[in-house]
């Protein structure tokens, strides 16, 4: 098998995992209770919160969830329910992920309005754009760190640089596809979502990083929690093995970088070279993510023909509801055609070169093969 999806999720270390079986066989206590077997889970979850903020180096409060999909919604709902009075209009990019962009759609449908920020050639947000669609009534900017379909990444800095000119708007950034990649300060943002599944983490927990003296509405109320802004049992293993993935992840983040980095560019070499190859990445994208357009052969078709092979990439992020075309894609290029035919592949530092060159060979007999078929 040779897996090119790291994007959509990663293996689970095998550490993290028996981290993972002995807590929960040893922490039996809800973190809630007040009796010892409660207190140890408690002592626990703190221990791993504190091991979270070193490791990112934040004093951020740390609210656990179950993945990046609920931090969003969180940070969303959150901030518009809690400061109603400060404003209706929220600015994005056409880059974000789903679990952003539906959540607007609904607020859209509430009467909020939605301001898309154009991009630079490159897929970067134009800065003077931003600049210029901010207004008093403005409550929210949300804006991934890196995109999940074409990798671009933006500079936080400089987006808060502006944001800031207007004390009352808050900050969040989808900062999933960037954790356990590269290390980067989220000193100027406001709000941080993350998934421990991108980092090789388990599925089904996930945090969002919250300046201290912000307030959120919950979005799930039940009482008593590591924190206040969302209820539920604290799922005590989870919660310590997402501090154990994200330990893993950061030994060794530039060198494992720099490898993604070389490998990155072969395979962009190689791909390249295949007739009828469009690479969509661009110089801000980061290497991990490759994104690529083949005319005349519908992406599904070629990753299911690939597939056949032991080869998993992907089309585009995967939780896209809608299957017609990328909206990243399209928003990056302006081309309608190579939106529709994007695919992803994206790299791991436990991809090799050989996968690469496996992954190439497979790739080219396949789009030879469905040409020949397409124009019979």
């Amino acid at each position: 098998m040779i897996y090119l999806d790291y994007s959509a999720t990663t293996f689970v270390n095998d550490e993290v995992l028996d981290t993972y079986n002995k807590v929960t066989k040893r922490y039996i206590g809800n973190p809630n209770s007040l009796h010892k077997l409660g207190l140890e889970a408690k002592k626990i979850i703190d221990e791993s919160t504190n091991q979270v903020k070193k490791i990112l180096k934040t004093d951020k409060d740390v609210i656990y969830t179950s993945g990046a999909t609920e931090s969003n919604n969180l940070a969303i709902f959150g901030v518009v329910n809690k400061y109603k009075n400060r404003g209706k209009h929220i600015i994005t990019t056409r880059l974000e992920h789903s679990s952003i962009n539906e959540p607007l759609k609904k607020l859209e449908s509430d009467g909020y309005k939605i301001s898309y920020v154009s991009l630079n050639d490159d897929g970067t947000v134009n800065l003077d754009e931003l600049n210029n669609l901010l207004c008093d009534d403005t409550i929210l900017v949300t804006i991934a760190t890196v995109n999940s379909e074409i990798g671009i990444m933006q500079d936080l800095d400089k987006i808060s640089d502006i944001v800031k000119k207007y004390p009352k708007v808050i900050f969040h950034t989808d900062a999933t596809q960037v954790i356990g990649k590269k290390s980067i300060s989220f000193d100027n943002v406001d709000l941080v979502s993350m998934s421990s599944q991108k980092f090789y983490g388990m599925k089904g927990v996930g945090c969002l990083l919250k300046n201290k003296n912000l307030l959120l509405e919950p979005i799930i109320y039940g009482g008593k929690s590591t924190t206040e802004f969302r209820s539920g049992t604290p799922a005590t293993p989870l919660i310590v093995s997402f501090a154990k993935a994200l330990r893993l992840a950061y030994i060794d983040l530039d060198e494992r970088y720099n490898y993604v980095f070389e490998l990155s560019n072969y395979t962009k070499n190689k791909l390249s070279e295949i007739s009828g190859v469009i690479l969509n990445s661009t110089s801000k994208s980061i290497p991990h993510i490759i994104n690529f357009s083949i005319s005349n052969i519908k992406a599904e078709t070629l990753l299911h023909a690939l597939e056949e092979e032991e080869i998993f990439i992907s089309t585009r992020t995967a939780c896209n509801k809608s299957d017609d075309y990328s909206e990243a894609v399209f928003a990056l290029t302006k081309d309608r055609e190579r939106s529709m035919h994007s695919l992803r592949v994206s790299l791991s530092y436990l991809t090799t070169r050989e996968e690469i060159d496996k992954f190439i060979e497979v790739l080219t007999l396949k789009i030879d093969s469905l040409n020949k078929l397409n124009y019979k």
